[in-house]
């Protein structure tokens, strides 16, 4: 039978360490969750969304998925929003994706991996909205880049539209959706410049930043 002993030894440290540092900690930690912030990313295992924003447990709601996706009908991902927005009362959602994601080079290749094949549709229809862009002369590294950018700002306008986020803004809470852009090769963040704060910013705002992204992709290829 497989234990995973090196885990628990691990947990442990960890565990031993934190109580070192602040012996208050997990009692505080057990008696509340208060996050200020949701991250919306992808479930890849080198973006640790706490780490890379330098905050500790309780500070951060997360959801995960391949290639950080929000579909109208995904209940995982609305019921997240939702508890977020309506109990939570989190101010900012970052919807943040990455550079050398996997599932997004499988969705620009077309690569056929199985059942996952279905999800990466919709980062698929991303590229077919934005066909022009894809035009613009580039190597596959540069494109794939593209496409990373462009369906974080396709995800933070679906996040938007929810219901969720709509019945916030009208009922006057202030909730704020980034779309940002988390590079492993360096650990750098980058904000897409699409923080929208209200539903009349939504349309101007995404298109803004998709521009961006064909502006930059013009400067790469020197069109």
């Amino acid at each position: 039978m497989r234990t995973l002993s090196h885990l628990f030894e691990n947990n442990r440290a960890w565990a031993l360490g934190v109580n070192a540092r602040d012996p208050d900690f997990f009692t505080s930690l057990a008696n509340q969750q208060a996050p200020r912030y949701l991250w919306i990313g992808c479930s890849d295992s080198r973006v640790p969304a706490n780490q890379i924003l330098g905050l500790a447990p309780g500070e951060l709601f997360v959801h995960r998925n391949v290639a950080n996706v929000v579909v109208h009908t995904d209940l995982n991902c609305l019921s997240v929003l939702q508890y977020a927005i309506d109990v939570l009362k989190v101010g900012d959602i970052m919807v943040v994706g990455h550079h050398g994601c996997g599932g997004i080079k499988a969705a620009y290749t077309h690569a056929s991996l199985g059942l996952i094949d279905n999800w990466l549709r919709h980062v698929q229809d991303v590229r077919e909205q934005h066909r022009a862009i894809f035009e613009i002369p580039g190597s596959e590294r540069e494109q794939v880049a593209r496409l990373c950018e462009l369906n974080v700002i396709e995800q933070v306008s679906n996040v938007c539209l929810t219901s969720i986020v709509r019945g916030a803004w009208q009922r006057g809470q202030q909730v704020c959706v980034h779309g940002w852009v988390y590079d492993v090769a360096d650990g750098l963040l980058r904000d897409l410049g699409c923080s929208v704060a209200a539903d009349q910013e939504i349309r101007p705002l995404c298109e803004s930043a998709a521009a961006q992204v064909a502006a930059r992709a013009a400067t790469e290829a020197g069109v």
